[in-house]
């Protein structure tokens, strides 16, 4: 009857561990110099950081009217775009940018979809079944993922409030997560 209760109080035990680790602590961003709420600048920019400290970090999450974002440094340009991806919400800023096909992708950790940094598109390698020895080519999806326009100016890094006249995939993501927090671990 004691080993019961013992093995019953071991279980309960690692269930509130493994509940206090799902849960974690918010606003903590595992791969970048900080994250924070952006303020928003008298002629409508939102500031994002210093152009040194996200060059030095590569990358940078921040939100923007609760939307969270991820700034990415690669190559010597500055590319933004919503941080969940537009898939099944995967942490983009946890992912690890390719060279794909001469265009800079983040390629998302949860299933692997590759993003182009620059446009947003979606891509993926697919073949022409109609071709005698078809060849695996890569291909759009068309743009699934909110890019958001950076500026840079007196060594700050601005991005520019979304235009949510127009919609993306990923807006369904951004959505879901606003205002909760980082949840990049979560699924």
């Amino acid at each position: 009857m004691l080993d019961l209760i013992i093995l019953s109080l071991h279980f309960f035990i690692c269930f509130l561990i493994s509940v206090a680790i799902w849960r974690g602590p918010k606003d903590v961003d595992l791969h970048s110099s900080s994250t924070g709420t952006a303020e928003m600048e008298p002629d409508g920019l939102i500031l994002i950081g210093k152009e040194d400290d996200i060059k030095r970090s590569q990358r940078i999450t921040a939100k923007v009217n609760g939307r969270e974002i991820v700034v990415f440094y690669h190559e010597g340009k500055f590319h933004a775009m919503d941080s969940r991806c537009y898939h099944e919400g995967g942490p983009l800023c946890l992912g690890e940018i390719e060279d794909i096909n001469g265009q800079a992708c983040i390629i998302c950790p949860w299933h692997k979809y590759k993003i182009t940094l620059e446009t947003g598109e979606g891509l993926y390698e697919g073949i022409n079944p109609l071709e005698p020895s078809p060849t695996p080519q890569w291909q759009s999806k068309g743009v699934k993922q909110r890019i958001h326009e950076v500026t840079i100016d007196n060594g700050n890094i601005y991005v520019s409030p979304p235009d949510l006249s127009v919609s993306f995939d990923s807006d369904y993501f951004a959505d879901k997560y606003k205002n909760s927090g980082d949840l990049a671990m979560e699924k």
